[in-house]
């Protein structure tokens, strides 16, 4: 793995924590510390299926938010727009009507993920349909959909961390043990 650094996605959390978690990685456990919180991917993994999931929690959670129109994961979002996932809002005008179209697009790398970090990124893109910026309103938001978003988002953050380090998929079919 590389040399001792703090990655960027650990930037803006207490220099100690971001060490602590440097050093989980270097002493390879932090691999074994999040398998065995998260022992499996979700089952999410076609962009039907993606929607279905999206759909449900706003369901739950928003009721009278926008319909969305497009949800799916794209390939090109990390390295394009360095992005996890995005909301959009396609404005167009039909007729004398201004018609709005949301879409909700989620990095690819969330196909082989535990649930519990595809709920976190997708409970982040459904706040922005009630609240755009990333304020105290938006969090509350979060915190209401998904009580754990937080810790949630720091363990996303390790593992991205993880991986940039040179470390290898945890929940990949591949990485699977097959008895």
């Amino acid at each position: 793995m590389r040399p001792r650094s703090a990655p960027n996605y650990l930037a803006g959390y207490p220099p100690a924590l971001a060490e602590s978690i440097i050093e989980l990685i270097e002493t390879n456990r932090l691999a074994d510390i999040l398998r065995s919180k998260y022992p499996a991917a979700h089952d999410a993994r076609t962009d039907k299926a993606l929607y279905d999931y999206v759909l449900a929690l706003k369901n739950d959670f928003l009721k009278n938010a926008p319909q969305l129109s497009k949800v799916a994961y794209d390939s090109t979002l990390k390295i394009l727009r360095q992005a996890l996932g995005t909301h959009t809002t396609i404005a167009r005008i039909q007729g004398g009507k201004l018609k709005a179209k949301r879409e909700i697009r989620i990095a690819s790398i969330f196909r082989e993920m535990p649930e519990a970090f595809l709920r976190m990124i997708v409970v982040h893109e459904l706040a922005h349909l009630k609240e755009r910026e990333h304020d105290k309103a938006f969090y509350q938001l979060c915190r209401h959909m998904e009580a754990d978003y937080h810790q949630l988002e720091l363990e996303l953050r390790a593992y991205l961390a993880y991986l940039a380090a040179g470390g290898k998929a945890l929940w990949s079919p591949a990485a699977v043990d097959v008895p």
